[in-house]
């Protein structure tokens, strides 16, 4: 069983900055994948970043150059840095897994940012 704790969401200014952390049962290196994704009221789930086995990111156009994705193997943790966040941001953010053909899901923290 796999165990995703994510961390780190909370109340925001716009312009403000946010590291969320997930926290892994295992390491990382036994996933494929790991990423960020967000969910806003009333809207789909939609990946924000994710950040492979190899060490590759892909960072969401709508994201780019505000939002980092990073790890730390020691830790089994993947990190989303949030650069000068906008309202738009605000949204329930998971950490999603994915090894062998089966995506695990953290229970996803809160962004709210405020204008």
């Amino acid at each position: 069983q796999v165990q995703l704790v994510e961390s780190g969401g909370g109340l925001v200014q716009a312009g403000g900055s946010l590291r969320l952390s997930c926290v892994a049962s295992r390491s990382i290196f036994s996933f494929n994948s790991m990423g960020w994704h967000r969910q806003a009221p009333g809207k789909q789930r939609e990946l924000v970043a994710t950040i492979t086995v190899g060490g590759s990111t892909n960072v969401a156009d709508f994201v780019k150059g505000r939002f980092t994705i990073s790890r730390d193997n020691t830790k089994n943790t993947v990190y989303l840095q949030m650069n000068s966040l906008k309202p738009d941001d605000t949204a329930v953010y998971y950490c999603k897994s994915m090894r062998g053909g089966t995506d695990y899901w953290g229970q996803g923290t809160q962004v709210t940012v405020s204008s």
